[in-house]
């Protein structure tokens, strides 16, 4: 059964897609609640309310159960324990067992692989033997990343054509935690799809962003990508597959590899809205973000189709200077996150220039 409007949703996070999908929601007759440590969060700024606290509080979560129909969240390092304990009480989309999948990247990686997703290859490492030991098995060669809590580049270390020996100090360097070892993979592209499944178990996939990243961090989204039909399929099957074996419900965020065939390798999950997938709020009827609220209220999932090819670019630390200029553009939707302090490396808000057909 669908939510009745004026019902109230939950969200867990407060930053910028706690704000876009707070946003969402007002619009389809939502209010919303954000539970979010950080006062005046850019989230709070849109939300009919901000409950301060820790994201495992138990007396928050209580609230945070007690006042919403139905829980979602931002980002994917909510605490597990959080979400089942909220799941006792309230639905919880996507399921906790989607952040279980997505919170470690070894988890993450055997489950793509047991479902037959290809990924790169990859070992766990403890300690600077296991590092040693799993760099001979890739020629010297590899991406180190911690198992857990890494994003925007952070927690990497990258291994090229190295003797492989001589490392101690490098997983005490890494914060001594369970790190992954992963072959360097030969792409040709990084391509992500966004998808989502509702409760009735539809699903929506739309097109393939190809994304250009610089110091880990995403720069631009390109619509189309520069990829065939047949690869473009793959993605959204993929997709469609890792969605119906989570039982997810909600918007996901999937990651690939192309290859020189046009084969792919999924990188990574991100189970919440994605920022590759901010240009559909420009270039679709239904934006990423509507669509997992629908999906999370039981809603009609609506079109996923694209009405303009597009160029998504992320504003970070002081290419805020560029605001004034963009707002002169009449082909582009500029969205600001509201973040009072800019810095290097901080997301401040994204615009997307349309392309119209020739």
């Amino acid at each position: 059964m669908s939510l009745a409007p004026g019902s109230t949703i939950g969200i867990i996070g407060g930053g910028q897609l706690g704000r876009m999908l707070a946003m969402a929601a007002a619009r389809l007759g939502y209010g919303t609640i954000v539970l979010e440590p950080q006062a005046d969060c850019p989230a709070a700024q849109v939300a009919n309310r901000q409950i301060v606290a820790a994201y495992d509080d138990p007396a928050a979560l209580a609230d945070l159960a007690a006042a919403c129909a139905v829980v979602t969240y931002e980002f994917e390092n909510v605490p597990v324990a959080a979400a089942e304990m909220l799941a006792a009480t309230v639905p919880v989309y996507p399921p906790a067992r989607a952040l279980d999948a997505a919170q470690d990247r070894l988890t993450e990686k055997s489950f793509l692989n047991g479902i037959g997703i290809p990924t790169a290859e990859f070992c766990p490492v403890d300690n600077d033997e296991q590092l040693t030991e799993a760099l001979k098995k890739f020629d010297g060669s590899g991406v180190l990343k911690t198992r857990r809590m890494g994003y925007d580049g952070k927690g990497q270390r990258v291994f090229r054509n190295m003797e492989t020996g001589g490392f101690a100090g490098v997983c005490e360097a890494m914060g001594n935690v369970p790190l992954i070892l992963e072959s360097l993979v030969a792409f040709e592209r990084e391509i992500s799809v966004i998808a989502a499944r509702g409760l009735d178990g539809a699903v929506a996939a739309y097109d393939p962003a190809e994304n250009v990243h610089r110091e880990g961090i995403l720069r631009t989204s390109t619509l189309p990508a520069g990829i065939g039909l047949q690869t473009a399929s793959a993605a959204k099957e993929a997709a469609a597959k890792i969605l119906t074996a989570l039982d997810y419900v909600g918007v996901i965020g999937v990651e690939f590899f192309v290859l020189a065939d046009g084969s792919l390798l999924v990188n990574e999950l991100a189970p919440r809205v994605h920022n590759s997938g901010h240009w559909t709020e420009a270039a679709c009827v239904v934006s990423q973000f509507e669509q997992h609220i629908r999906a999370v209220a039981g809603l009609p999932l609506g079109s996923p189709l694209r009405h303009f090819d597009c160029v998504m670019e992320n504003l970070i630390g002081d290419d805020m200077l560029k605001v004034p200029a963009l707002l002169k553009e009449l082909e582009l939707v500029l969205h600001l996150y509201g973040k009072a302090e800019s810095r290097p490396g901080r997301k401040m808000g994204h615009f997307t220039r349309l392309v119209r057909p020739k």
